[in-house]
């Protein structure tokens, strides 16, 4: 099956950021992106994997245990 590839804006609405981030992702080549012709596209399944290396998973530490850290 061939993956969706999403436009630069189409990422960022997903992101919920401005264009300016991912284009810096592609600029700094912190992203895999397919050039077509002049156009570059992102494979959905490389933004789902970005968002997924990059999620941080909340901590869950007791309140006593860092009372004795002081």
């Amino acid at each position: 099956m061939v993956d969706r590839l999403l436009s630069v804006q189409q990422v960022a609405e997903l992101l919920g950021t401005g264009v300016r981030f991912p284009r810096r992702l592609i600029e700094e080549r912190r992203i895999t992106f397919v050039k077509v012709g002049r156009h570059v596209r992102i494979p959905e399944s490389v933004l789902s994997a970005y968002v997924a290396e990059h999620t941080v998973q909340p901590v869950t530490v007791r309140r006593a245990a860092l009372r004795g850290a002081a």
